[in-house]
């Protein structure tokens, strides 16, 4: 996937962390990238969760009520607490039990179902999210953060080195120490060569 899309970042290769990158660092101050119910939908499009027909209704259905506000400001609490899960998490301390009741009342509350979609290699198993609410947005992004603690490789999951981005390293060697090439890894390169160089004039 495109590490820009639609104005969105996506970098982190797992929904939930795609999601905590939707209030990144931009020229040295944090920026809202959810800051209405429509930016929303064109997230959750952008990320491929659903279609445009989806994000249509949605918004003609919900675009200026009330439930579509409290659910995005739900979200972005969401997102803001599961930050700070993440890095506590990252850093080698254990999934708290307040979180962990909080996404299992939220799974309870938002279950996902699944269907069989044929592939290249044969049927698989998947899940199947028809958004009739904005409520049911929560759905895809608790499923992706209760599948991100129990089954990803905490290890492999980071905090870029030099901006406030996450990501799942999925490279074979699991050194990746930055969010991407583009963004970050470029600019340490050219810091590092830049200190070689003045090393070298001054020996």
């Amino acid at each position: 996937m495109e590490e820009w899309k639609d104005g969105f970042l996506f970098v982190g290769h797992q929904l939930a962390l795609d999601f905590l990158n939707t209030r990144p660092m931009l020229h040295g101050e944090a920026q809202e990238l959810l800051p209405d119910f429509s930016s929303l939908l064109r997230w959750f499009q952008a990320a491929g969760v659903i279609g445009s027909r989806e994000s249509i209704t949605l918004q003609k259905q919900w675009g200026d009520s009330a439930r579509a506000r409290r659910t995005l400001e739900e979200i972005r609490e969401l997102r803001e607490e599961l930050r700070k899960e993440v890095l506590a998490w990252e850093a080698g301390g254990k999934l708290h039990r307040g979180m962990m009741e909080k996404l299992n009342g939220l799974l309870a509350a938002h279950p996902i179902g699944t269907r069989l979609s044929e592939t290249s290699s044969g049927p698989r198993l998947e899940p199947s999210f028809e958004p009739g609410q904005p409520e049911d947005l929560l759905t895809p992004l608790v499923h992706s953060a209760a599948k991100l603690f129990a089954e990803c490789d905490r290890t492999r999951i980071r905090k870029c080195g030099q901006c406030v981005l996450h990501f799942l390293d999925t490279s074979k060697k699991g050194t990746r120490r930055w969010c991407s090439m583009q963004l970050c890894g470029n600019r340490l390169k050219v810091a590092a060569y830049s200190r070689r160089r003045k090393q070298s004039s001054g020996q």
